[in-house]
């Protein structure tokens, strides 16, 4: 068994590490293409990443540049409607619904 990774708490998320989750790319699966749009990889790689006070900032770093709030995975789905049944996601789903 491996160990966990320890849980930090406080962590520091400056303007500089928010905004380089903007240059998140897709990963390369063996050549096959991404389901779906890429800014919803970005949107949702920066939602498991940080706390709803954090992505609130993240999504007007993000909106700045034109991206789309409403991109959607391989199955139609916005990220909104993706995790609107995680428990802990309604703040999250809140602020995607504001942009």
């Amino acid at each position: 068994m491996r160990k966990d990774k320890p849980k930090v708490l406080d962590e520091v998320w400056d303007d500089d590490r928010v905004r380089s989750f903007l240059g998140k790319t897709v990963p390369a699966q063996s050549g096959i293409p991404f389901p779906g749009d890429p800014d919803f990889h970005v949107l949702r790689h920066a939602y498991q990443s940080m706390r709803a006070e954090d992505f609130s900032r993240f999504l007007a770093f993000y909106t700045a540049e034109g991206r789309d709030v409403r991109a959607r995975d391989g199955h139609g789905r916005t990220l909104a409607e993706v995790i609107a049944s995680h428990a802990k996601a309604a703040p999250f789903v809140e602020l995607l619904n504001a942009h």
